[in-house]
């Protein structure tokens, strides 16, 4: 006869057996999924999504640009990319302020055109909300009052202040471009830090600004421009950035940037990997600019030819995405 002791010590040993075979079992099921073999099907899955093209998603695209010769050659080119790659694209001619708005309110897709921290800043505190910096596509972009390198007795911005002679040749002028520009603000910070306050700032364009400058050199004339890199006229005129000790221009300079709307990427996959993949170097726009500004050729052929050009540098621009 059982007693009542060896029954339950009997009844613990059964259950006991059950949780062992329990723990076992979870195991082995834990083993079997962390098994070389199963590792290696979700590594070749994951690969499988990563590398998989992406579609175009909606087809019409706007590009604001600011009309600054960088700017335009560097959208034109990225235009006729998205072009061959499905898209119906419009390169807009606008200015600064009215680019960011675009491109905030979704009216717009992304710009190249965006010159950060500093140049920009107003507009990037205005909309930062809605946009997103997508791309630093160069690293240094220096901006500074500018002279022809003939003005030797100029070489830092501390050098106009109480300047009677230059001032007068000049009509107490600096010649500047539109006034909604990041430069045209940190040049009136100038005027204040550095006590120019004889000296008046007058707004233009890049166009008529270049025109002036030209009209200078030409006739070797005193002359101070608003003036940044990468621009073609370094190439092709002998200029000089003046000094800035007091650093209102940002000392070497900020960055530059693509800064798209929010929903570009939900919207337009493709595009979105383009201009998250798409490079940029010194070396290339120096190339291109002077094409267009210089040689007065239509950007759109001078992209057109820098594709055909370079087949094998588009197609790291355009890797994994799903062309039509």
């Amino acid at each position: 006869m059982w007693n009542k002791r060896c029954l339950t010590e009997l009844a613990f040993i059964l259950m006991f057996s059950i949780v062992l075979a329990a723990c076992g079992a979870d195991d082995n099921n834990t083993n079997a999924s962390e098994s070389p073999e199963n590792n290696e099907s979700q590594n070749e899955n994951t690969e499988t999504d990563e590398n998989k093209d992406v579609e175009l998603g909606k087809k019409e695209l706007t590009i604001p640009y600011v009309a600054w010769a960088r700017e335009t050659v560097v959208s034109y080119l990225m235009g006729e990319v998205l072009k061959d790659i499905g898209y119906n694209v419009e390169v807009k001619q606008v200015e600064t302020g009215p680019m960011w708005a675009s491109v905030a309110d979704g009216t717009a897709d992304f710009t190249a055109s965006a010159w950060l921290p500093k140049s920009q800043k107003q507009y990037w505190d205005q909309y930062k909300n809605q946009v997103e910096e997508v791309n630093q596509t160069l690293d240094k972009a220096p901006l500074a009052l500018t002279v022809p390198s003939y003005m030797e007795d100029i070489d830092s911005v501390e050098d106009l202040k109480d300047n009677t002679e230059l001032g007068k040749k000049l009509n107490w002028k600096i010649t500047g471009i539109d006034s909604g520009a990041g430069i045209m603000s940190l040049t009136k910070k100038a005027i204040d830090q550095y006590g120019l306050e004889q000296w008046d700032l007058r707004h233009s364009s890049e166009a008529a600004m270049i025109t002036e400058l030209k009209s200078a050199i030409e006739n070797k004339k005193p002359i101070v421009v608003t003036l940044w890199k990468p621009h073609w006229t370094f190439g092709v005129m002998d200029l000089k950035m003046l000094n800035d000790p007091k650093g209102s221009y940002g000392g070497n300079g900020g960055h530059i940037s693509i800064v798209a709307n929010k929903n570009l990427e939900d919207d337009a996959p493709a595009a979105y990997k383009f201009i998250n993949q798409y490079t940029e170097s010194y070396e290339m726009i120096e190339k291109l600019m002077p094409k267009v500004f210089a040689e007065d050729k239509d950007p759109k052929k001078v992209a057109r030819q820098f594709i055909n050009d370079n087949p094998e540098l588009i197609d790291e621009w355009t890797k994994g995405i799903q062309t039509e």
